[in-house]
C-alpha cells in the first residue's frame, strides 16, 4: 500500500544528498528511490556542489552528512554550514543530519543551524526512510536523548543570557518556557487560559524575535532563560 502524501504536497517527497563517499550516497539513493512517495533529486560530494545543486532543484529534504572530507579540521562540521546557507536560502527546506559520530558539538550546532532532525548513520533503512518522512511533513526528529543532552550542555554554559531574550515580553517568555518544557501548542492555551490560534501567533512572534526558525532552538534558549536570571519586564 502506498503511503499517504503530507497534506499539501502535490508528489513524492523530493530529497537532496550530500555525502564524500559515493557508496554511502548510492546506498541511500537506493533505499530512498525505492519508496513510492520518495524520490531523490539530486546529490553532491562536497559543499561546493551541494551550495551549487540545492537550491536550483528544490528539494523538500536535504540529507546531509556532517563531516566532509578527509577527517581535516575545517571538513569537521562542513555539513553542518551547509545546513545553514540552504536553510537561509530556503527557509522551508527540512535538513536531516546523517553522521557516524554520536557527537553532542555537532548535534548542538545543527540544532542552532536550523536542522530539522539528527540521525545516527547505524539507523536502520526502514528507520532513514520514516526520518525522511517525518521531517518533510513538517516535524523535528533528534536521536533519543539528543534532546536531553542538548539542554544539559546549554544548562551548563556560561555564556551570558542571548540578548535576543530581552526583547519578549513577559507572557511570551512565559509561552517560552512552557515551549522548553516540551508542551504543544493545545497544552499551552490550556495551561494559559488562550485560545490554541493566540498561543500559535505568540510563538510565531517569539521566533521571530529570537531570530530563531524551529521550536527546537527556541527550547534550547528557553534552558538558557530557565537558568539565568529573568530578563527585564518589558511590554505585554
Amino acid at each position: 500500500m502506498t503511503p499517504p502524501t503530507p497534506p499539501g504536497r502535490p508528489g513524492p517527497v523530493r530529497v537532496f544528498l550530500l555525502d564524500d563517499h559515493e557508496m554511502v550516497r548510492r546506498g541511500v539513493r537506493d533505499l530512498l528511490d525505492g519508496e513510492p512517495d520518495i524520490e531523490v533529486v539530486g546529490e553532491a560530494a562536497d559543499q561546493r556542489g551541494a551550495l551549487a545543486r540545492a537550491p536550483a532543484l528544490r528539494p523538500d529534504v536535504a540529507l546531509l552528512d556532517v563531516r566532509l572530507g578527509p577527517g581535516s579540521p575545517e571538513g569537521d562540521h562542513e555539513g553542518i554550514e551547509v545546513c545553514r546557507e540552504l536553510r537561509a536560502r530556503m527557509p522551508e527546506l527540512a535538513c536531516l543530519m546523517l553522521t557516524s559520530f554520536d557527537d553532542d558539538e555537532a548535534l548542538f550546532d545543527a540544532i542552532m543551524a536550523g536542522a530539522a532532525g539528527y540521525v545516527l548513520k547505524q539507523i536502520k533503512g526502514s528507520d532513514l526512510v520514516n526520518a525522511v518522512r517525518t521531517v518533510a511533513a513538517g516535524a523535528s526528529l533528534l536521536d533519543p536523548g539528543a534532546t536531553a543532552r542538548v539542554m544539559a550542555r546549554v544548562r551548563g554554559d556560561e555564556d551570558p543570557v542571548p540578548p535576543e531574550l530581552a526583547r519578549l515580553s513577559p507572557r511570551e517568555r512565559e509561552i517560552l518556557e512552557l515551549i522548553g518544557e516540551g508542551l504543544t501548542n493545545g497544552q499551552i492555551a490550556r495551561r494559559l487560559y488562550l485560545a490554541e490560534k493566540t498561543v500559535k501567533n505568540r510563538i510565531s512572534s517569539i521566533l521571530a524575535k529570537l531570530g530563531v526558525g524551529r521550536r527546537i532552538q527556541a527550547a534550547v534558549l528557553a534552558e538558557k532563560l530557565r537558568h539565568r536570571d529573568p530578563a527585564p519586564d518589558g511590554p505585554e
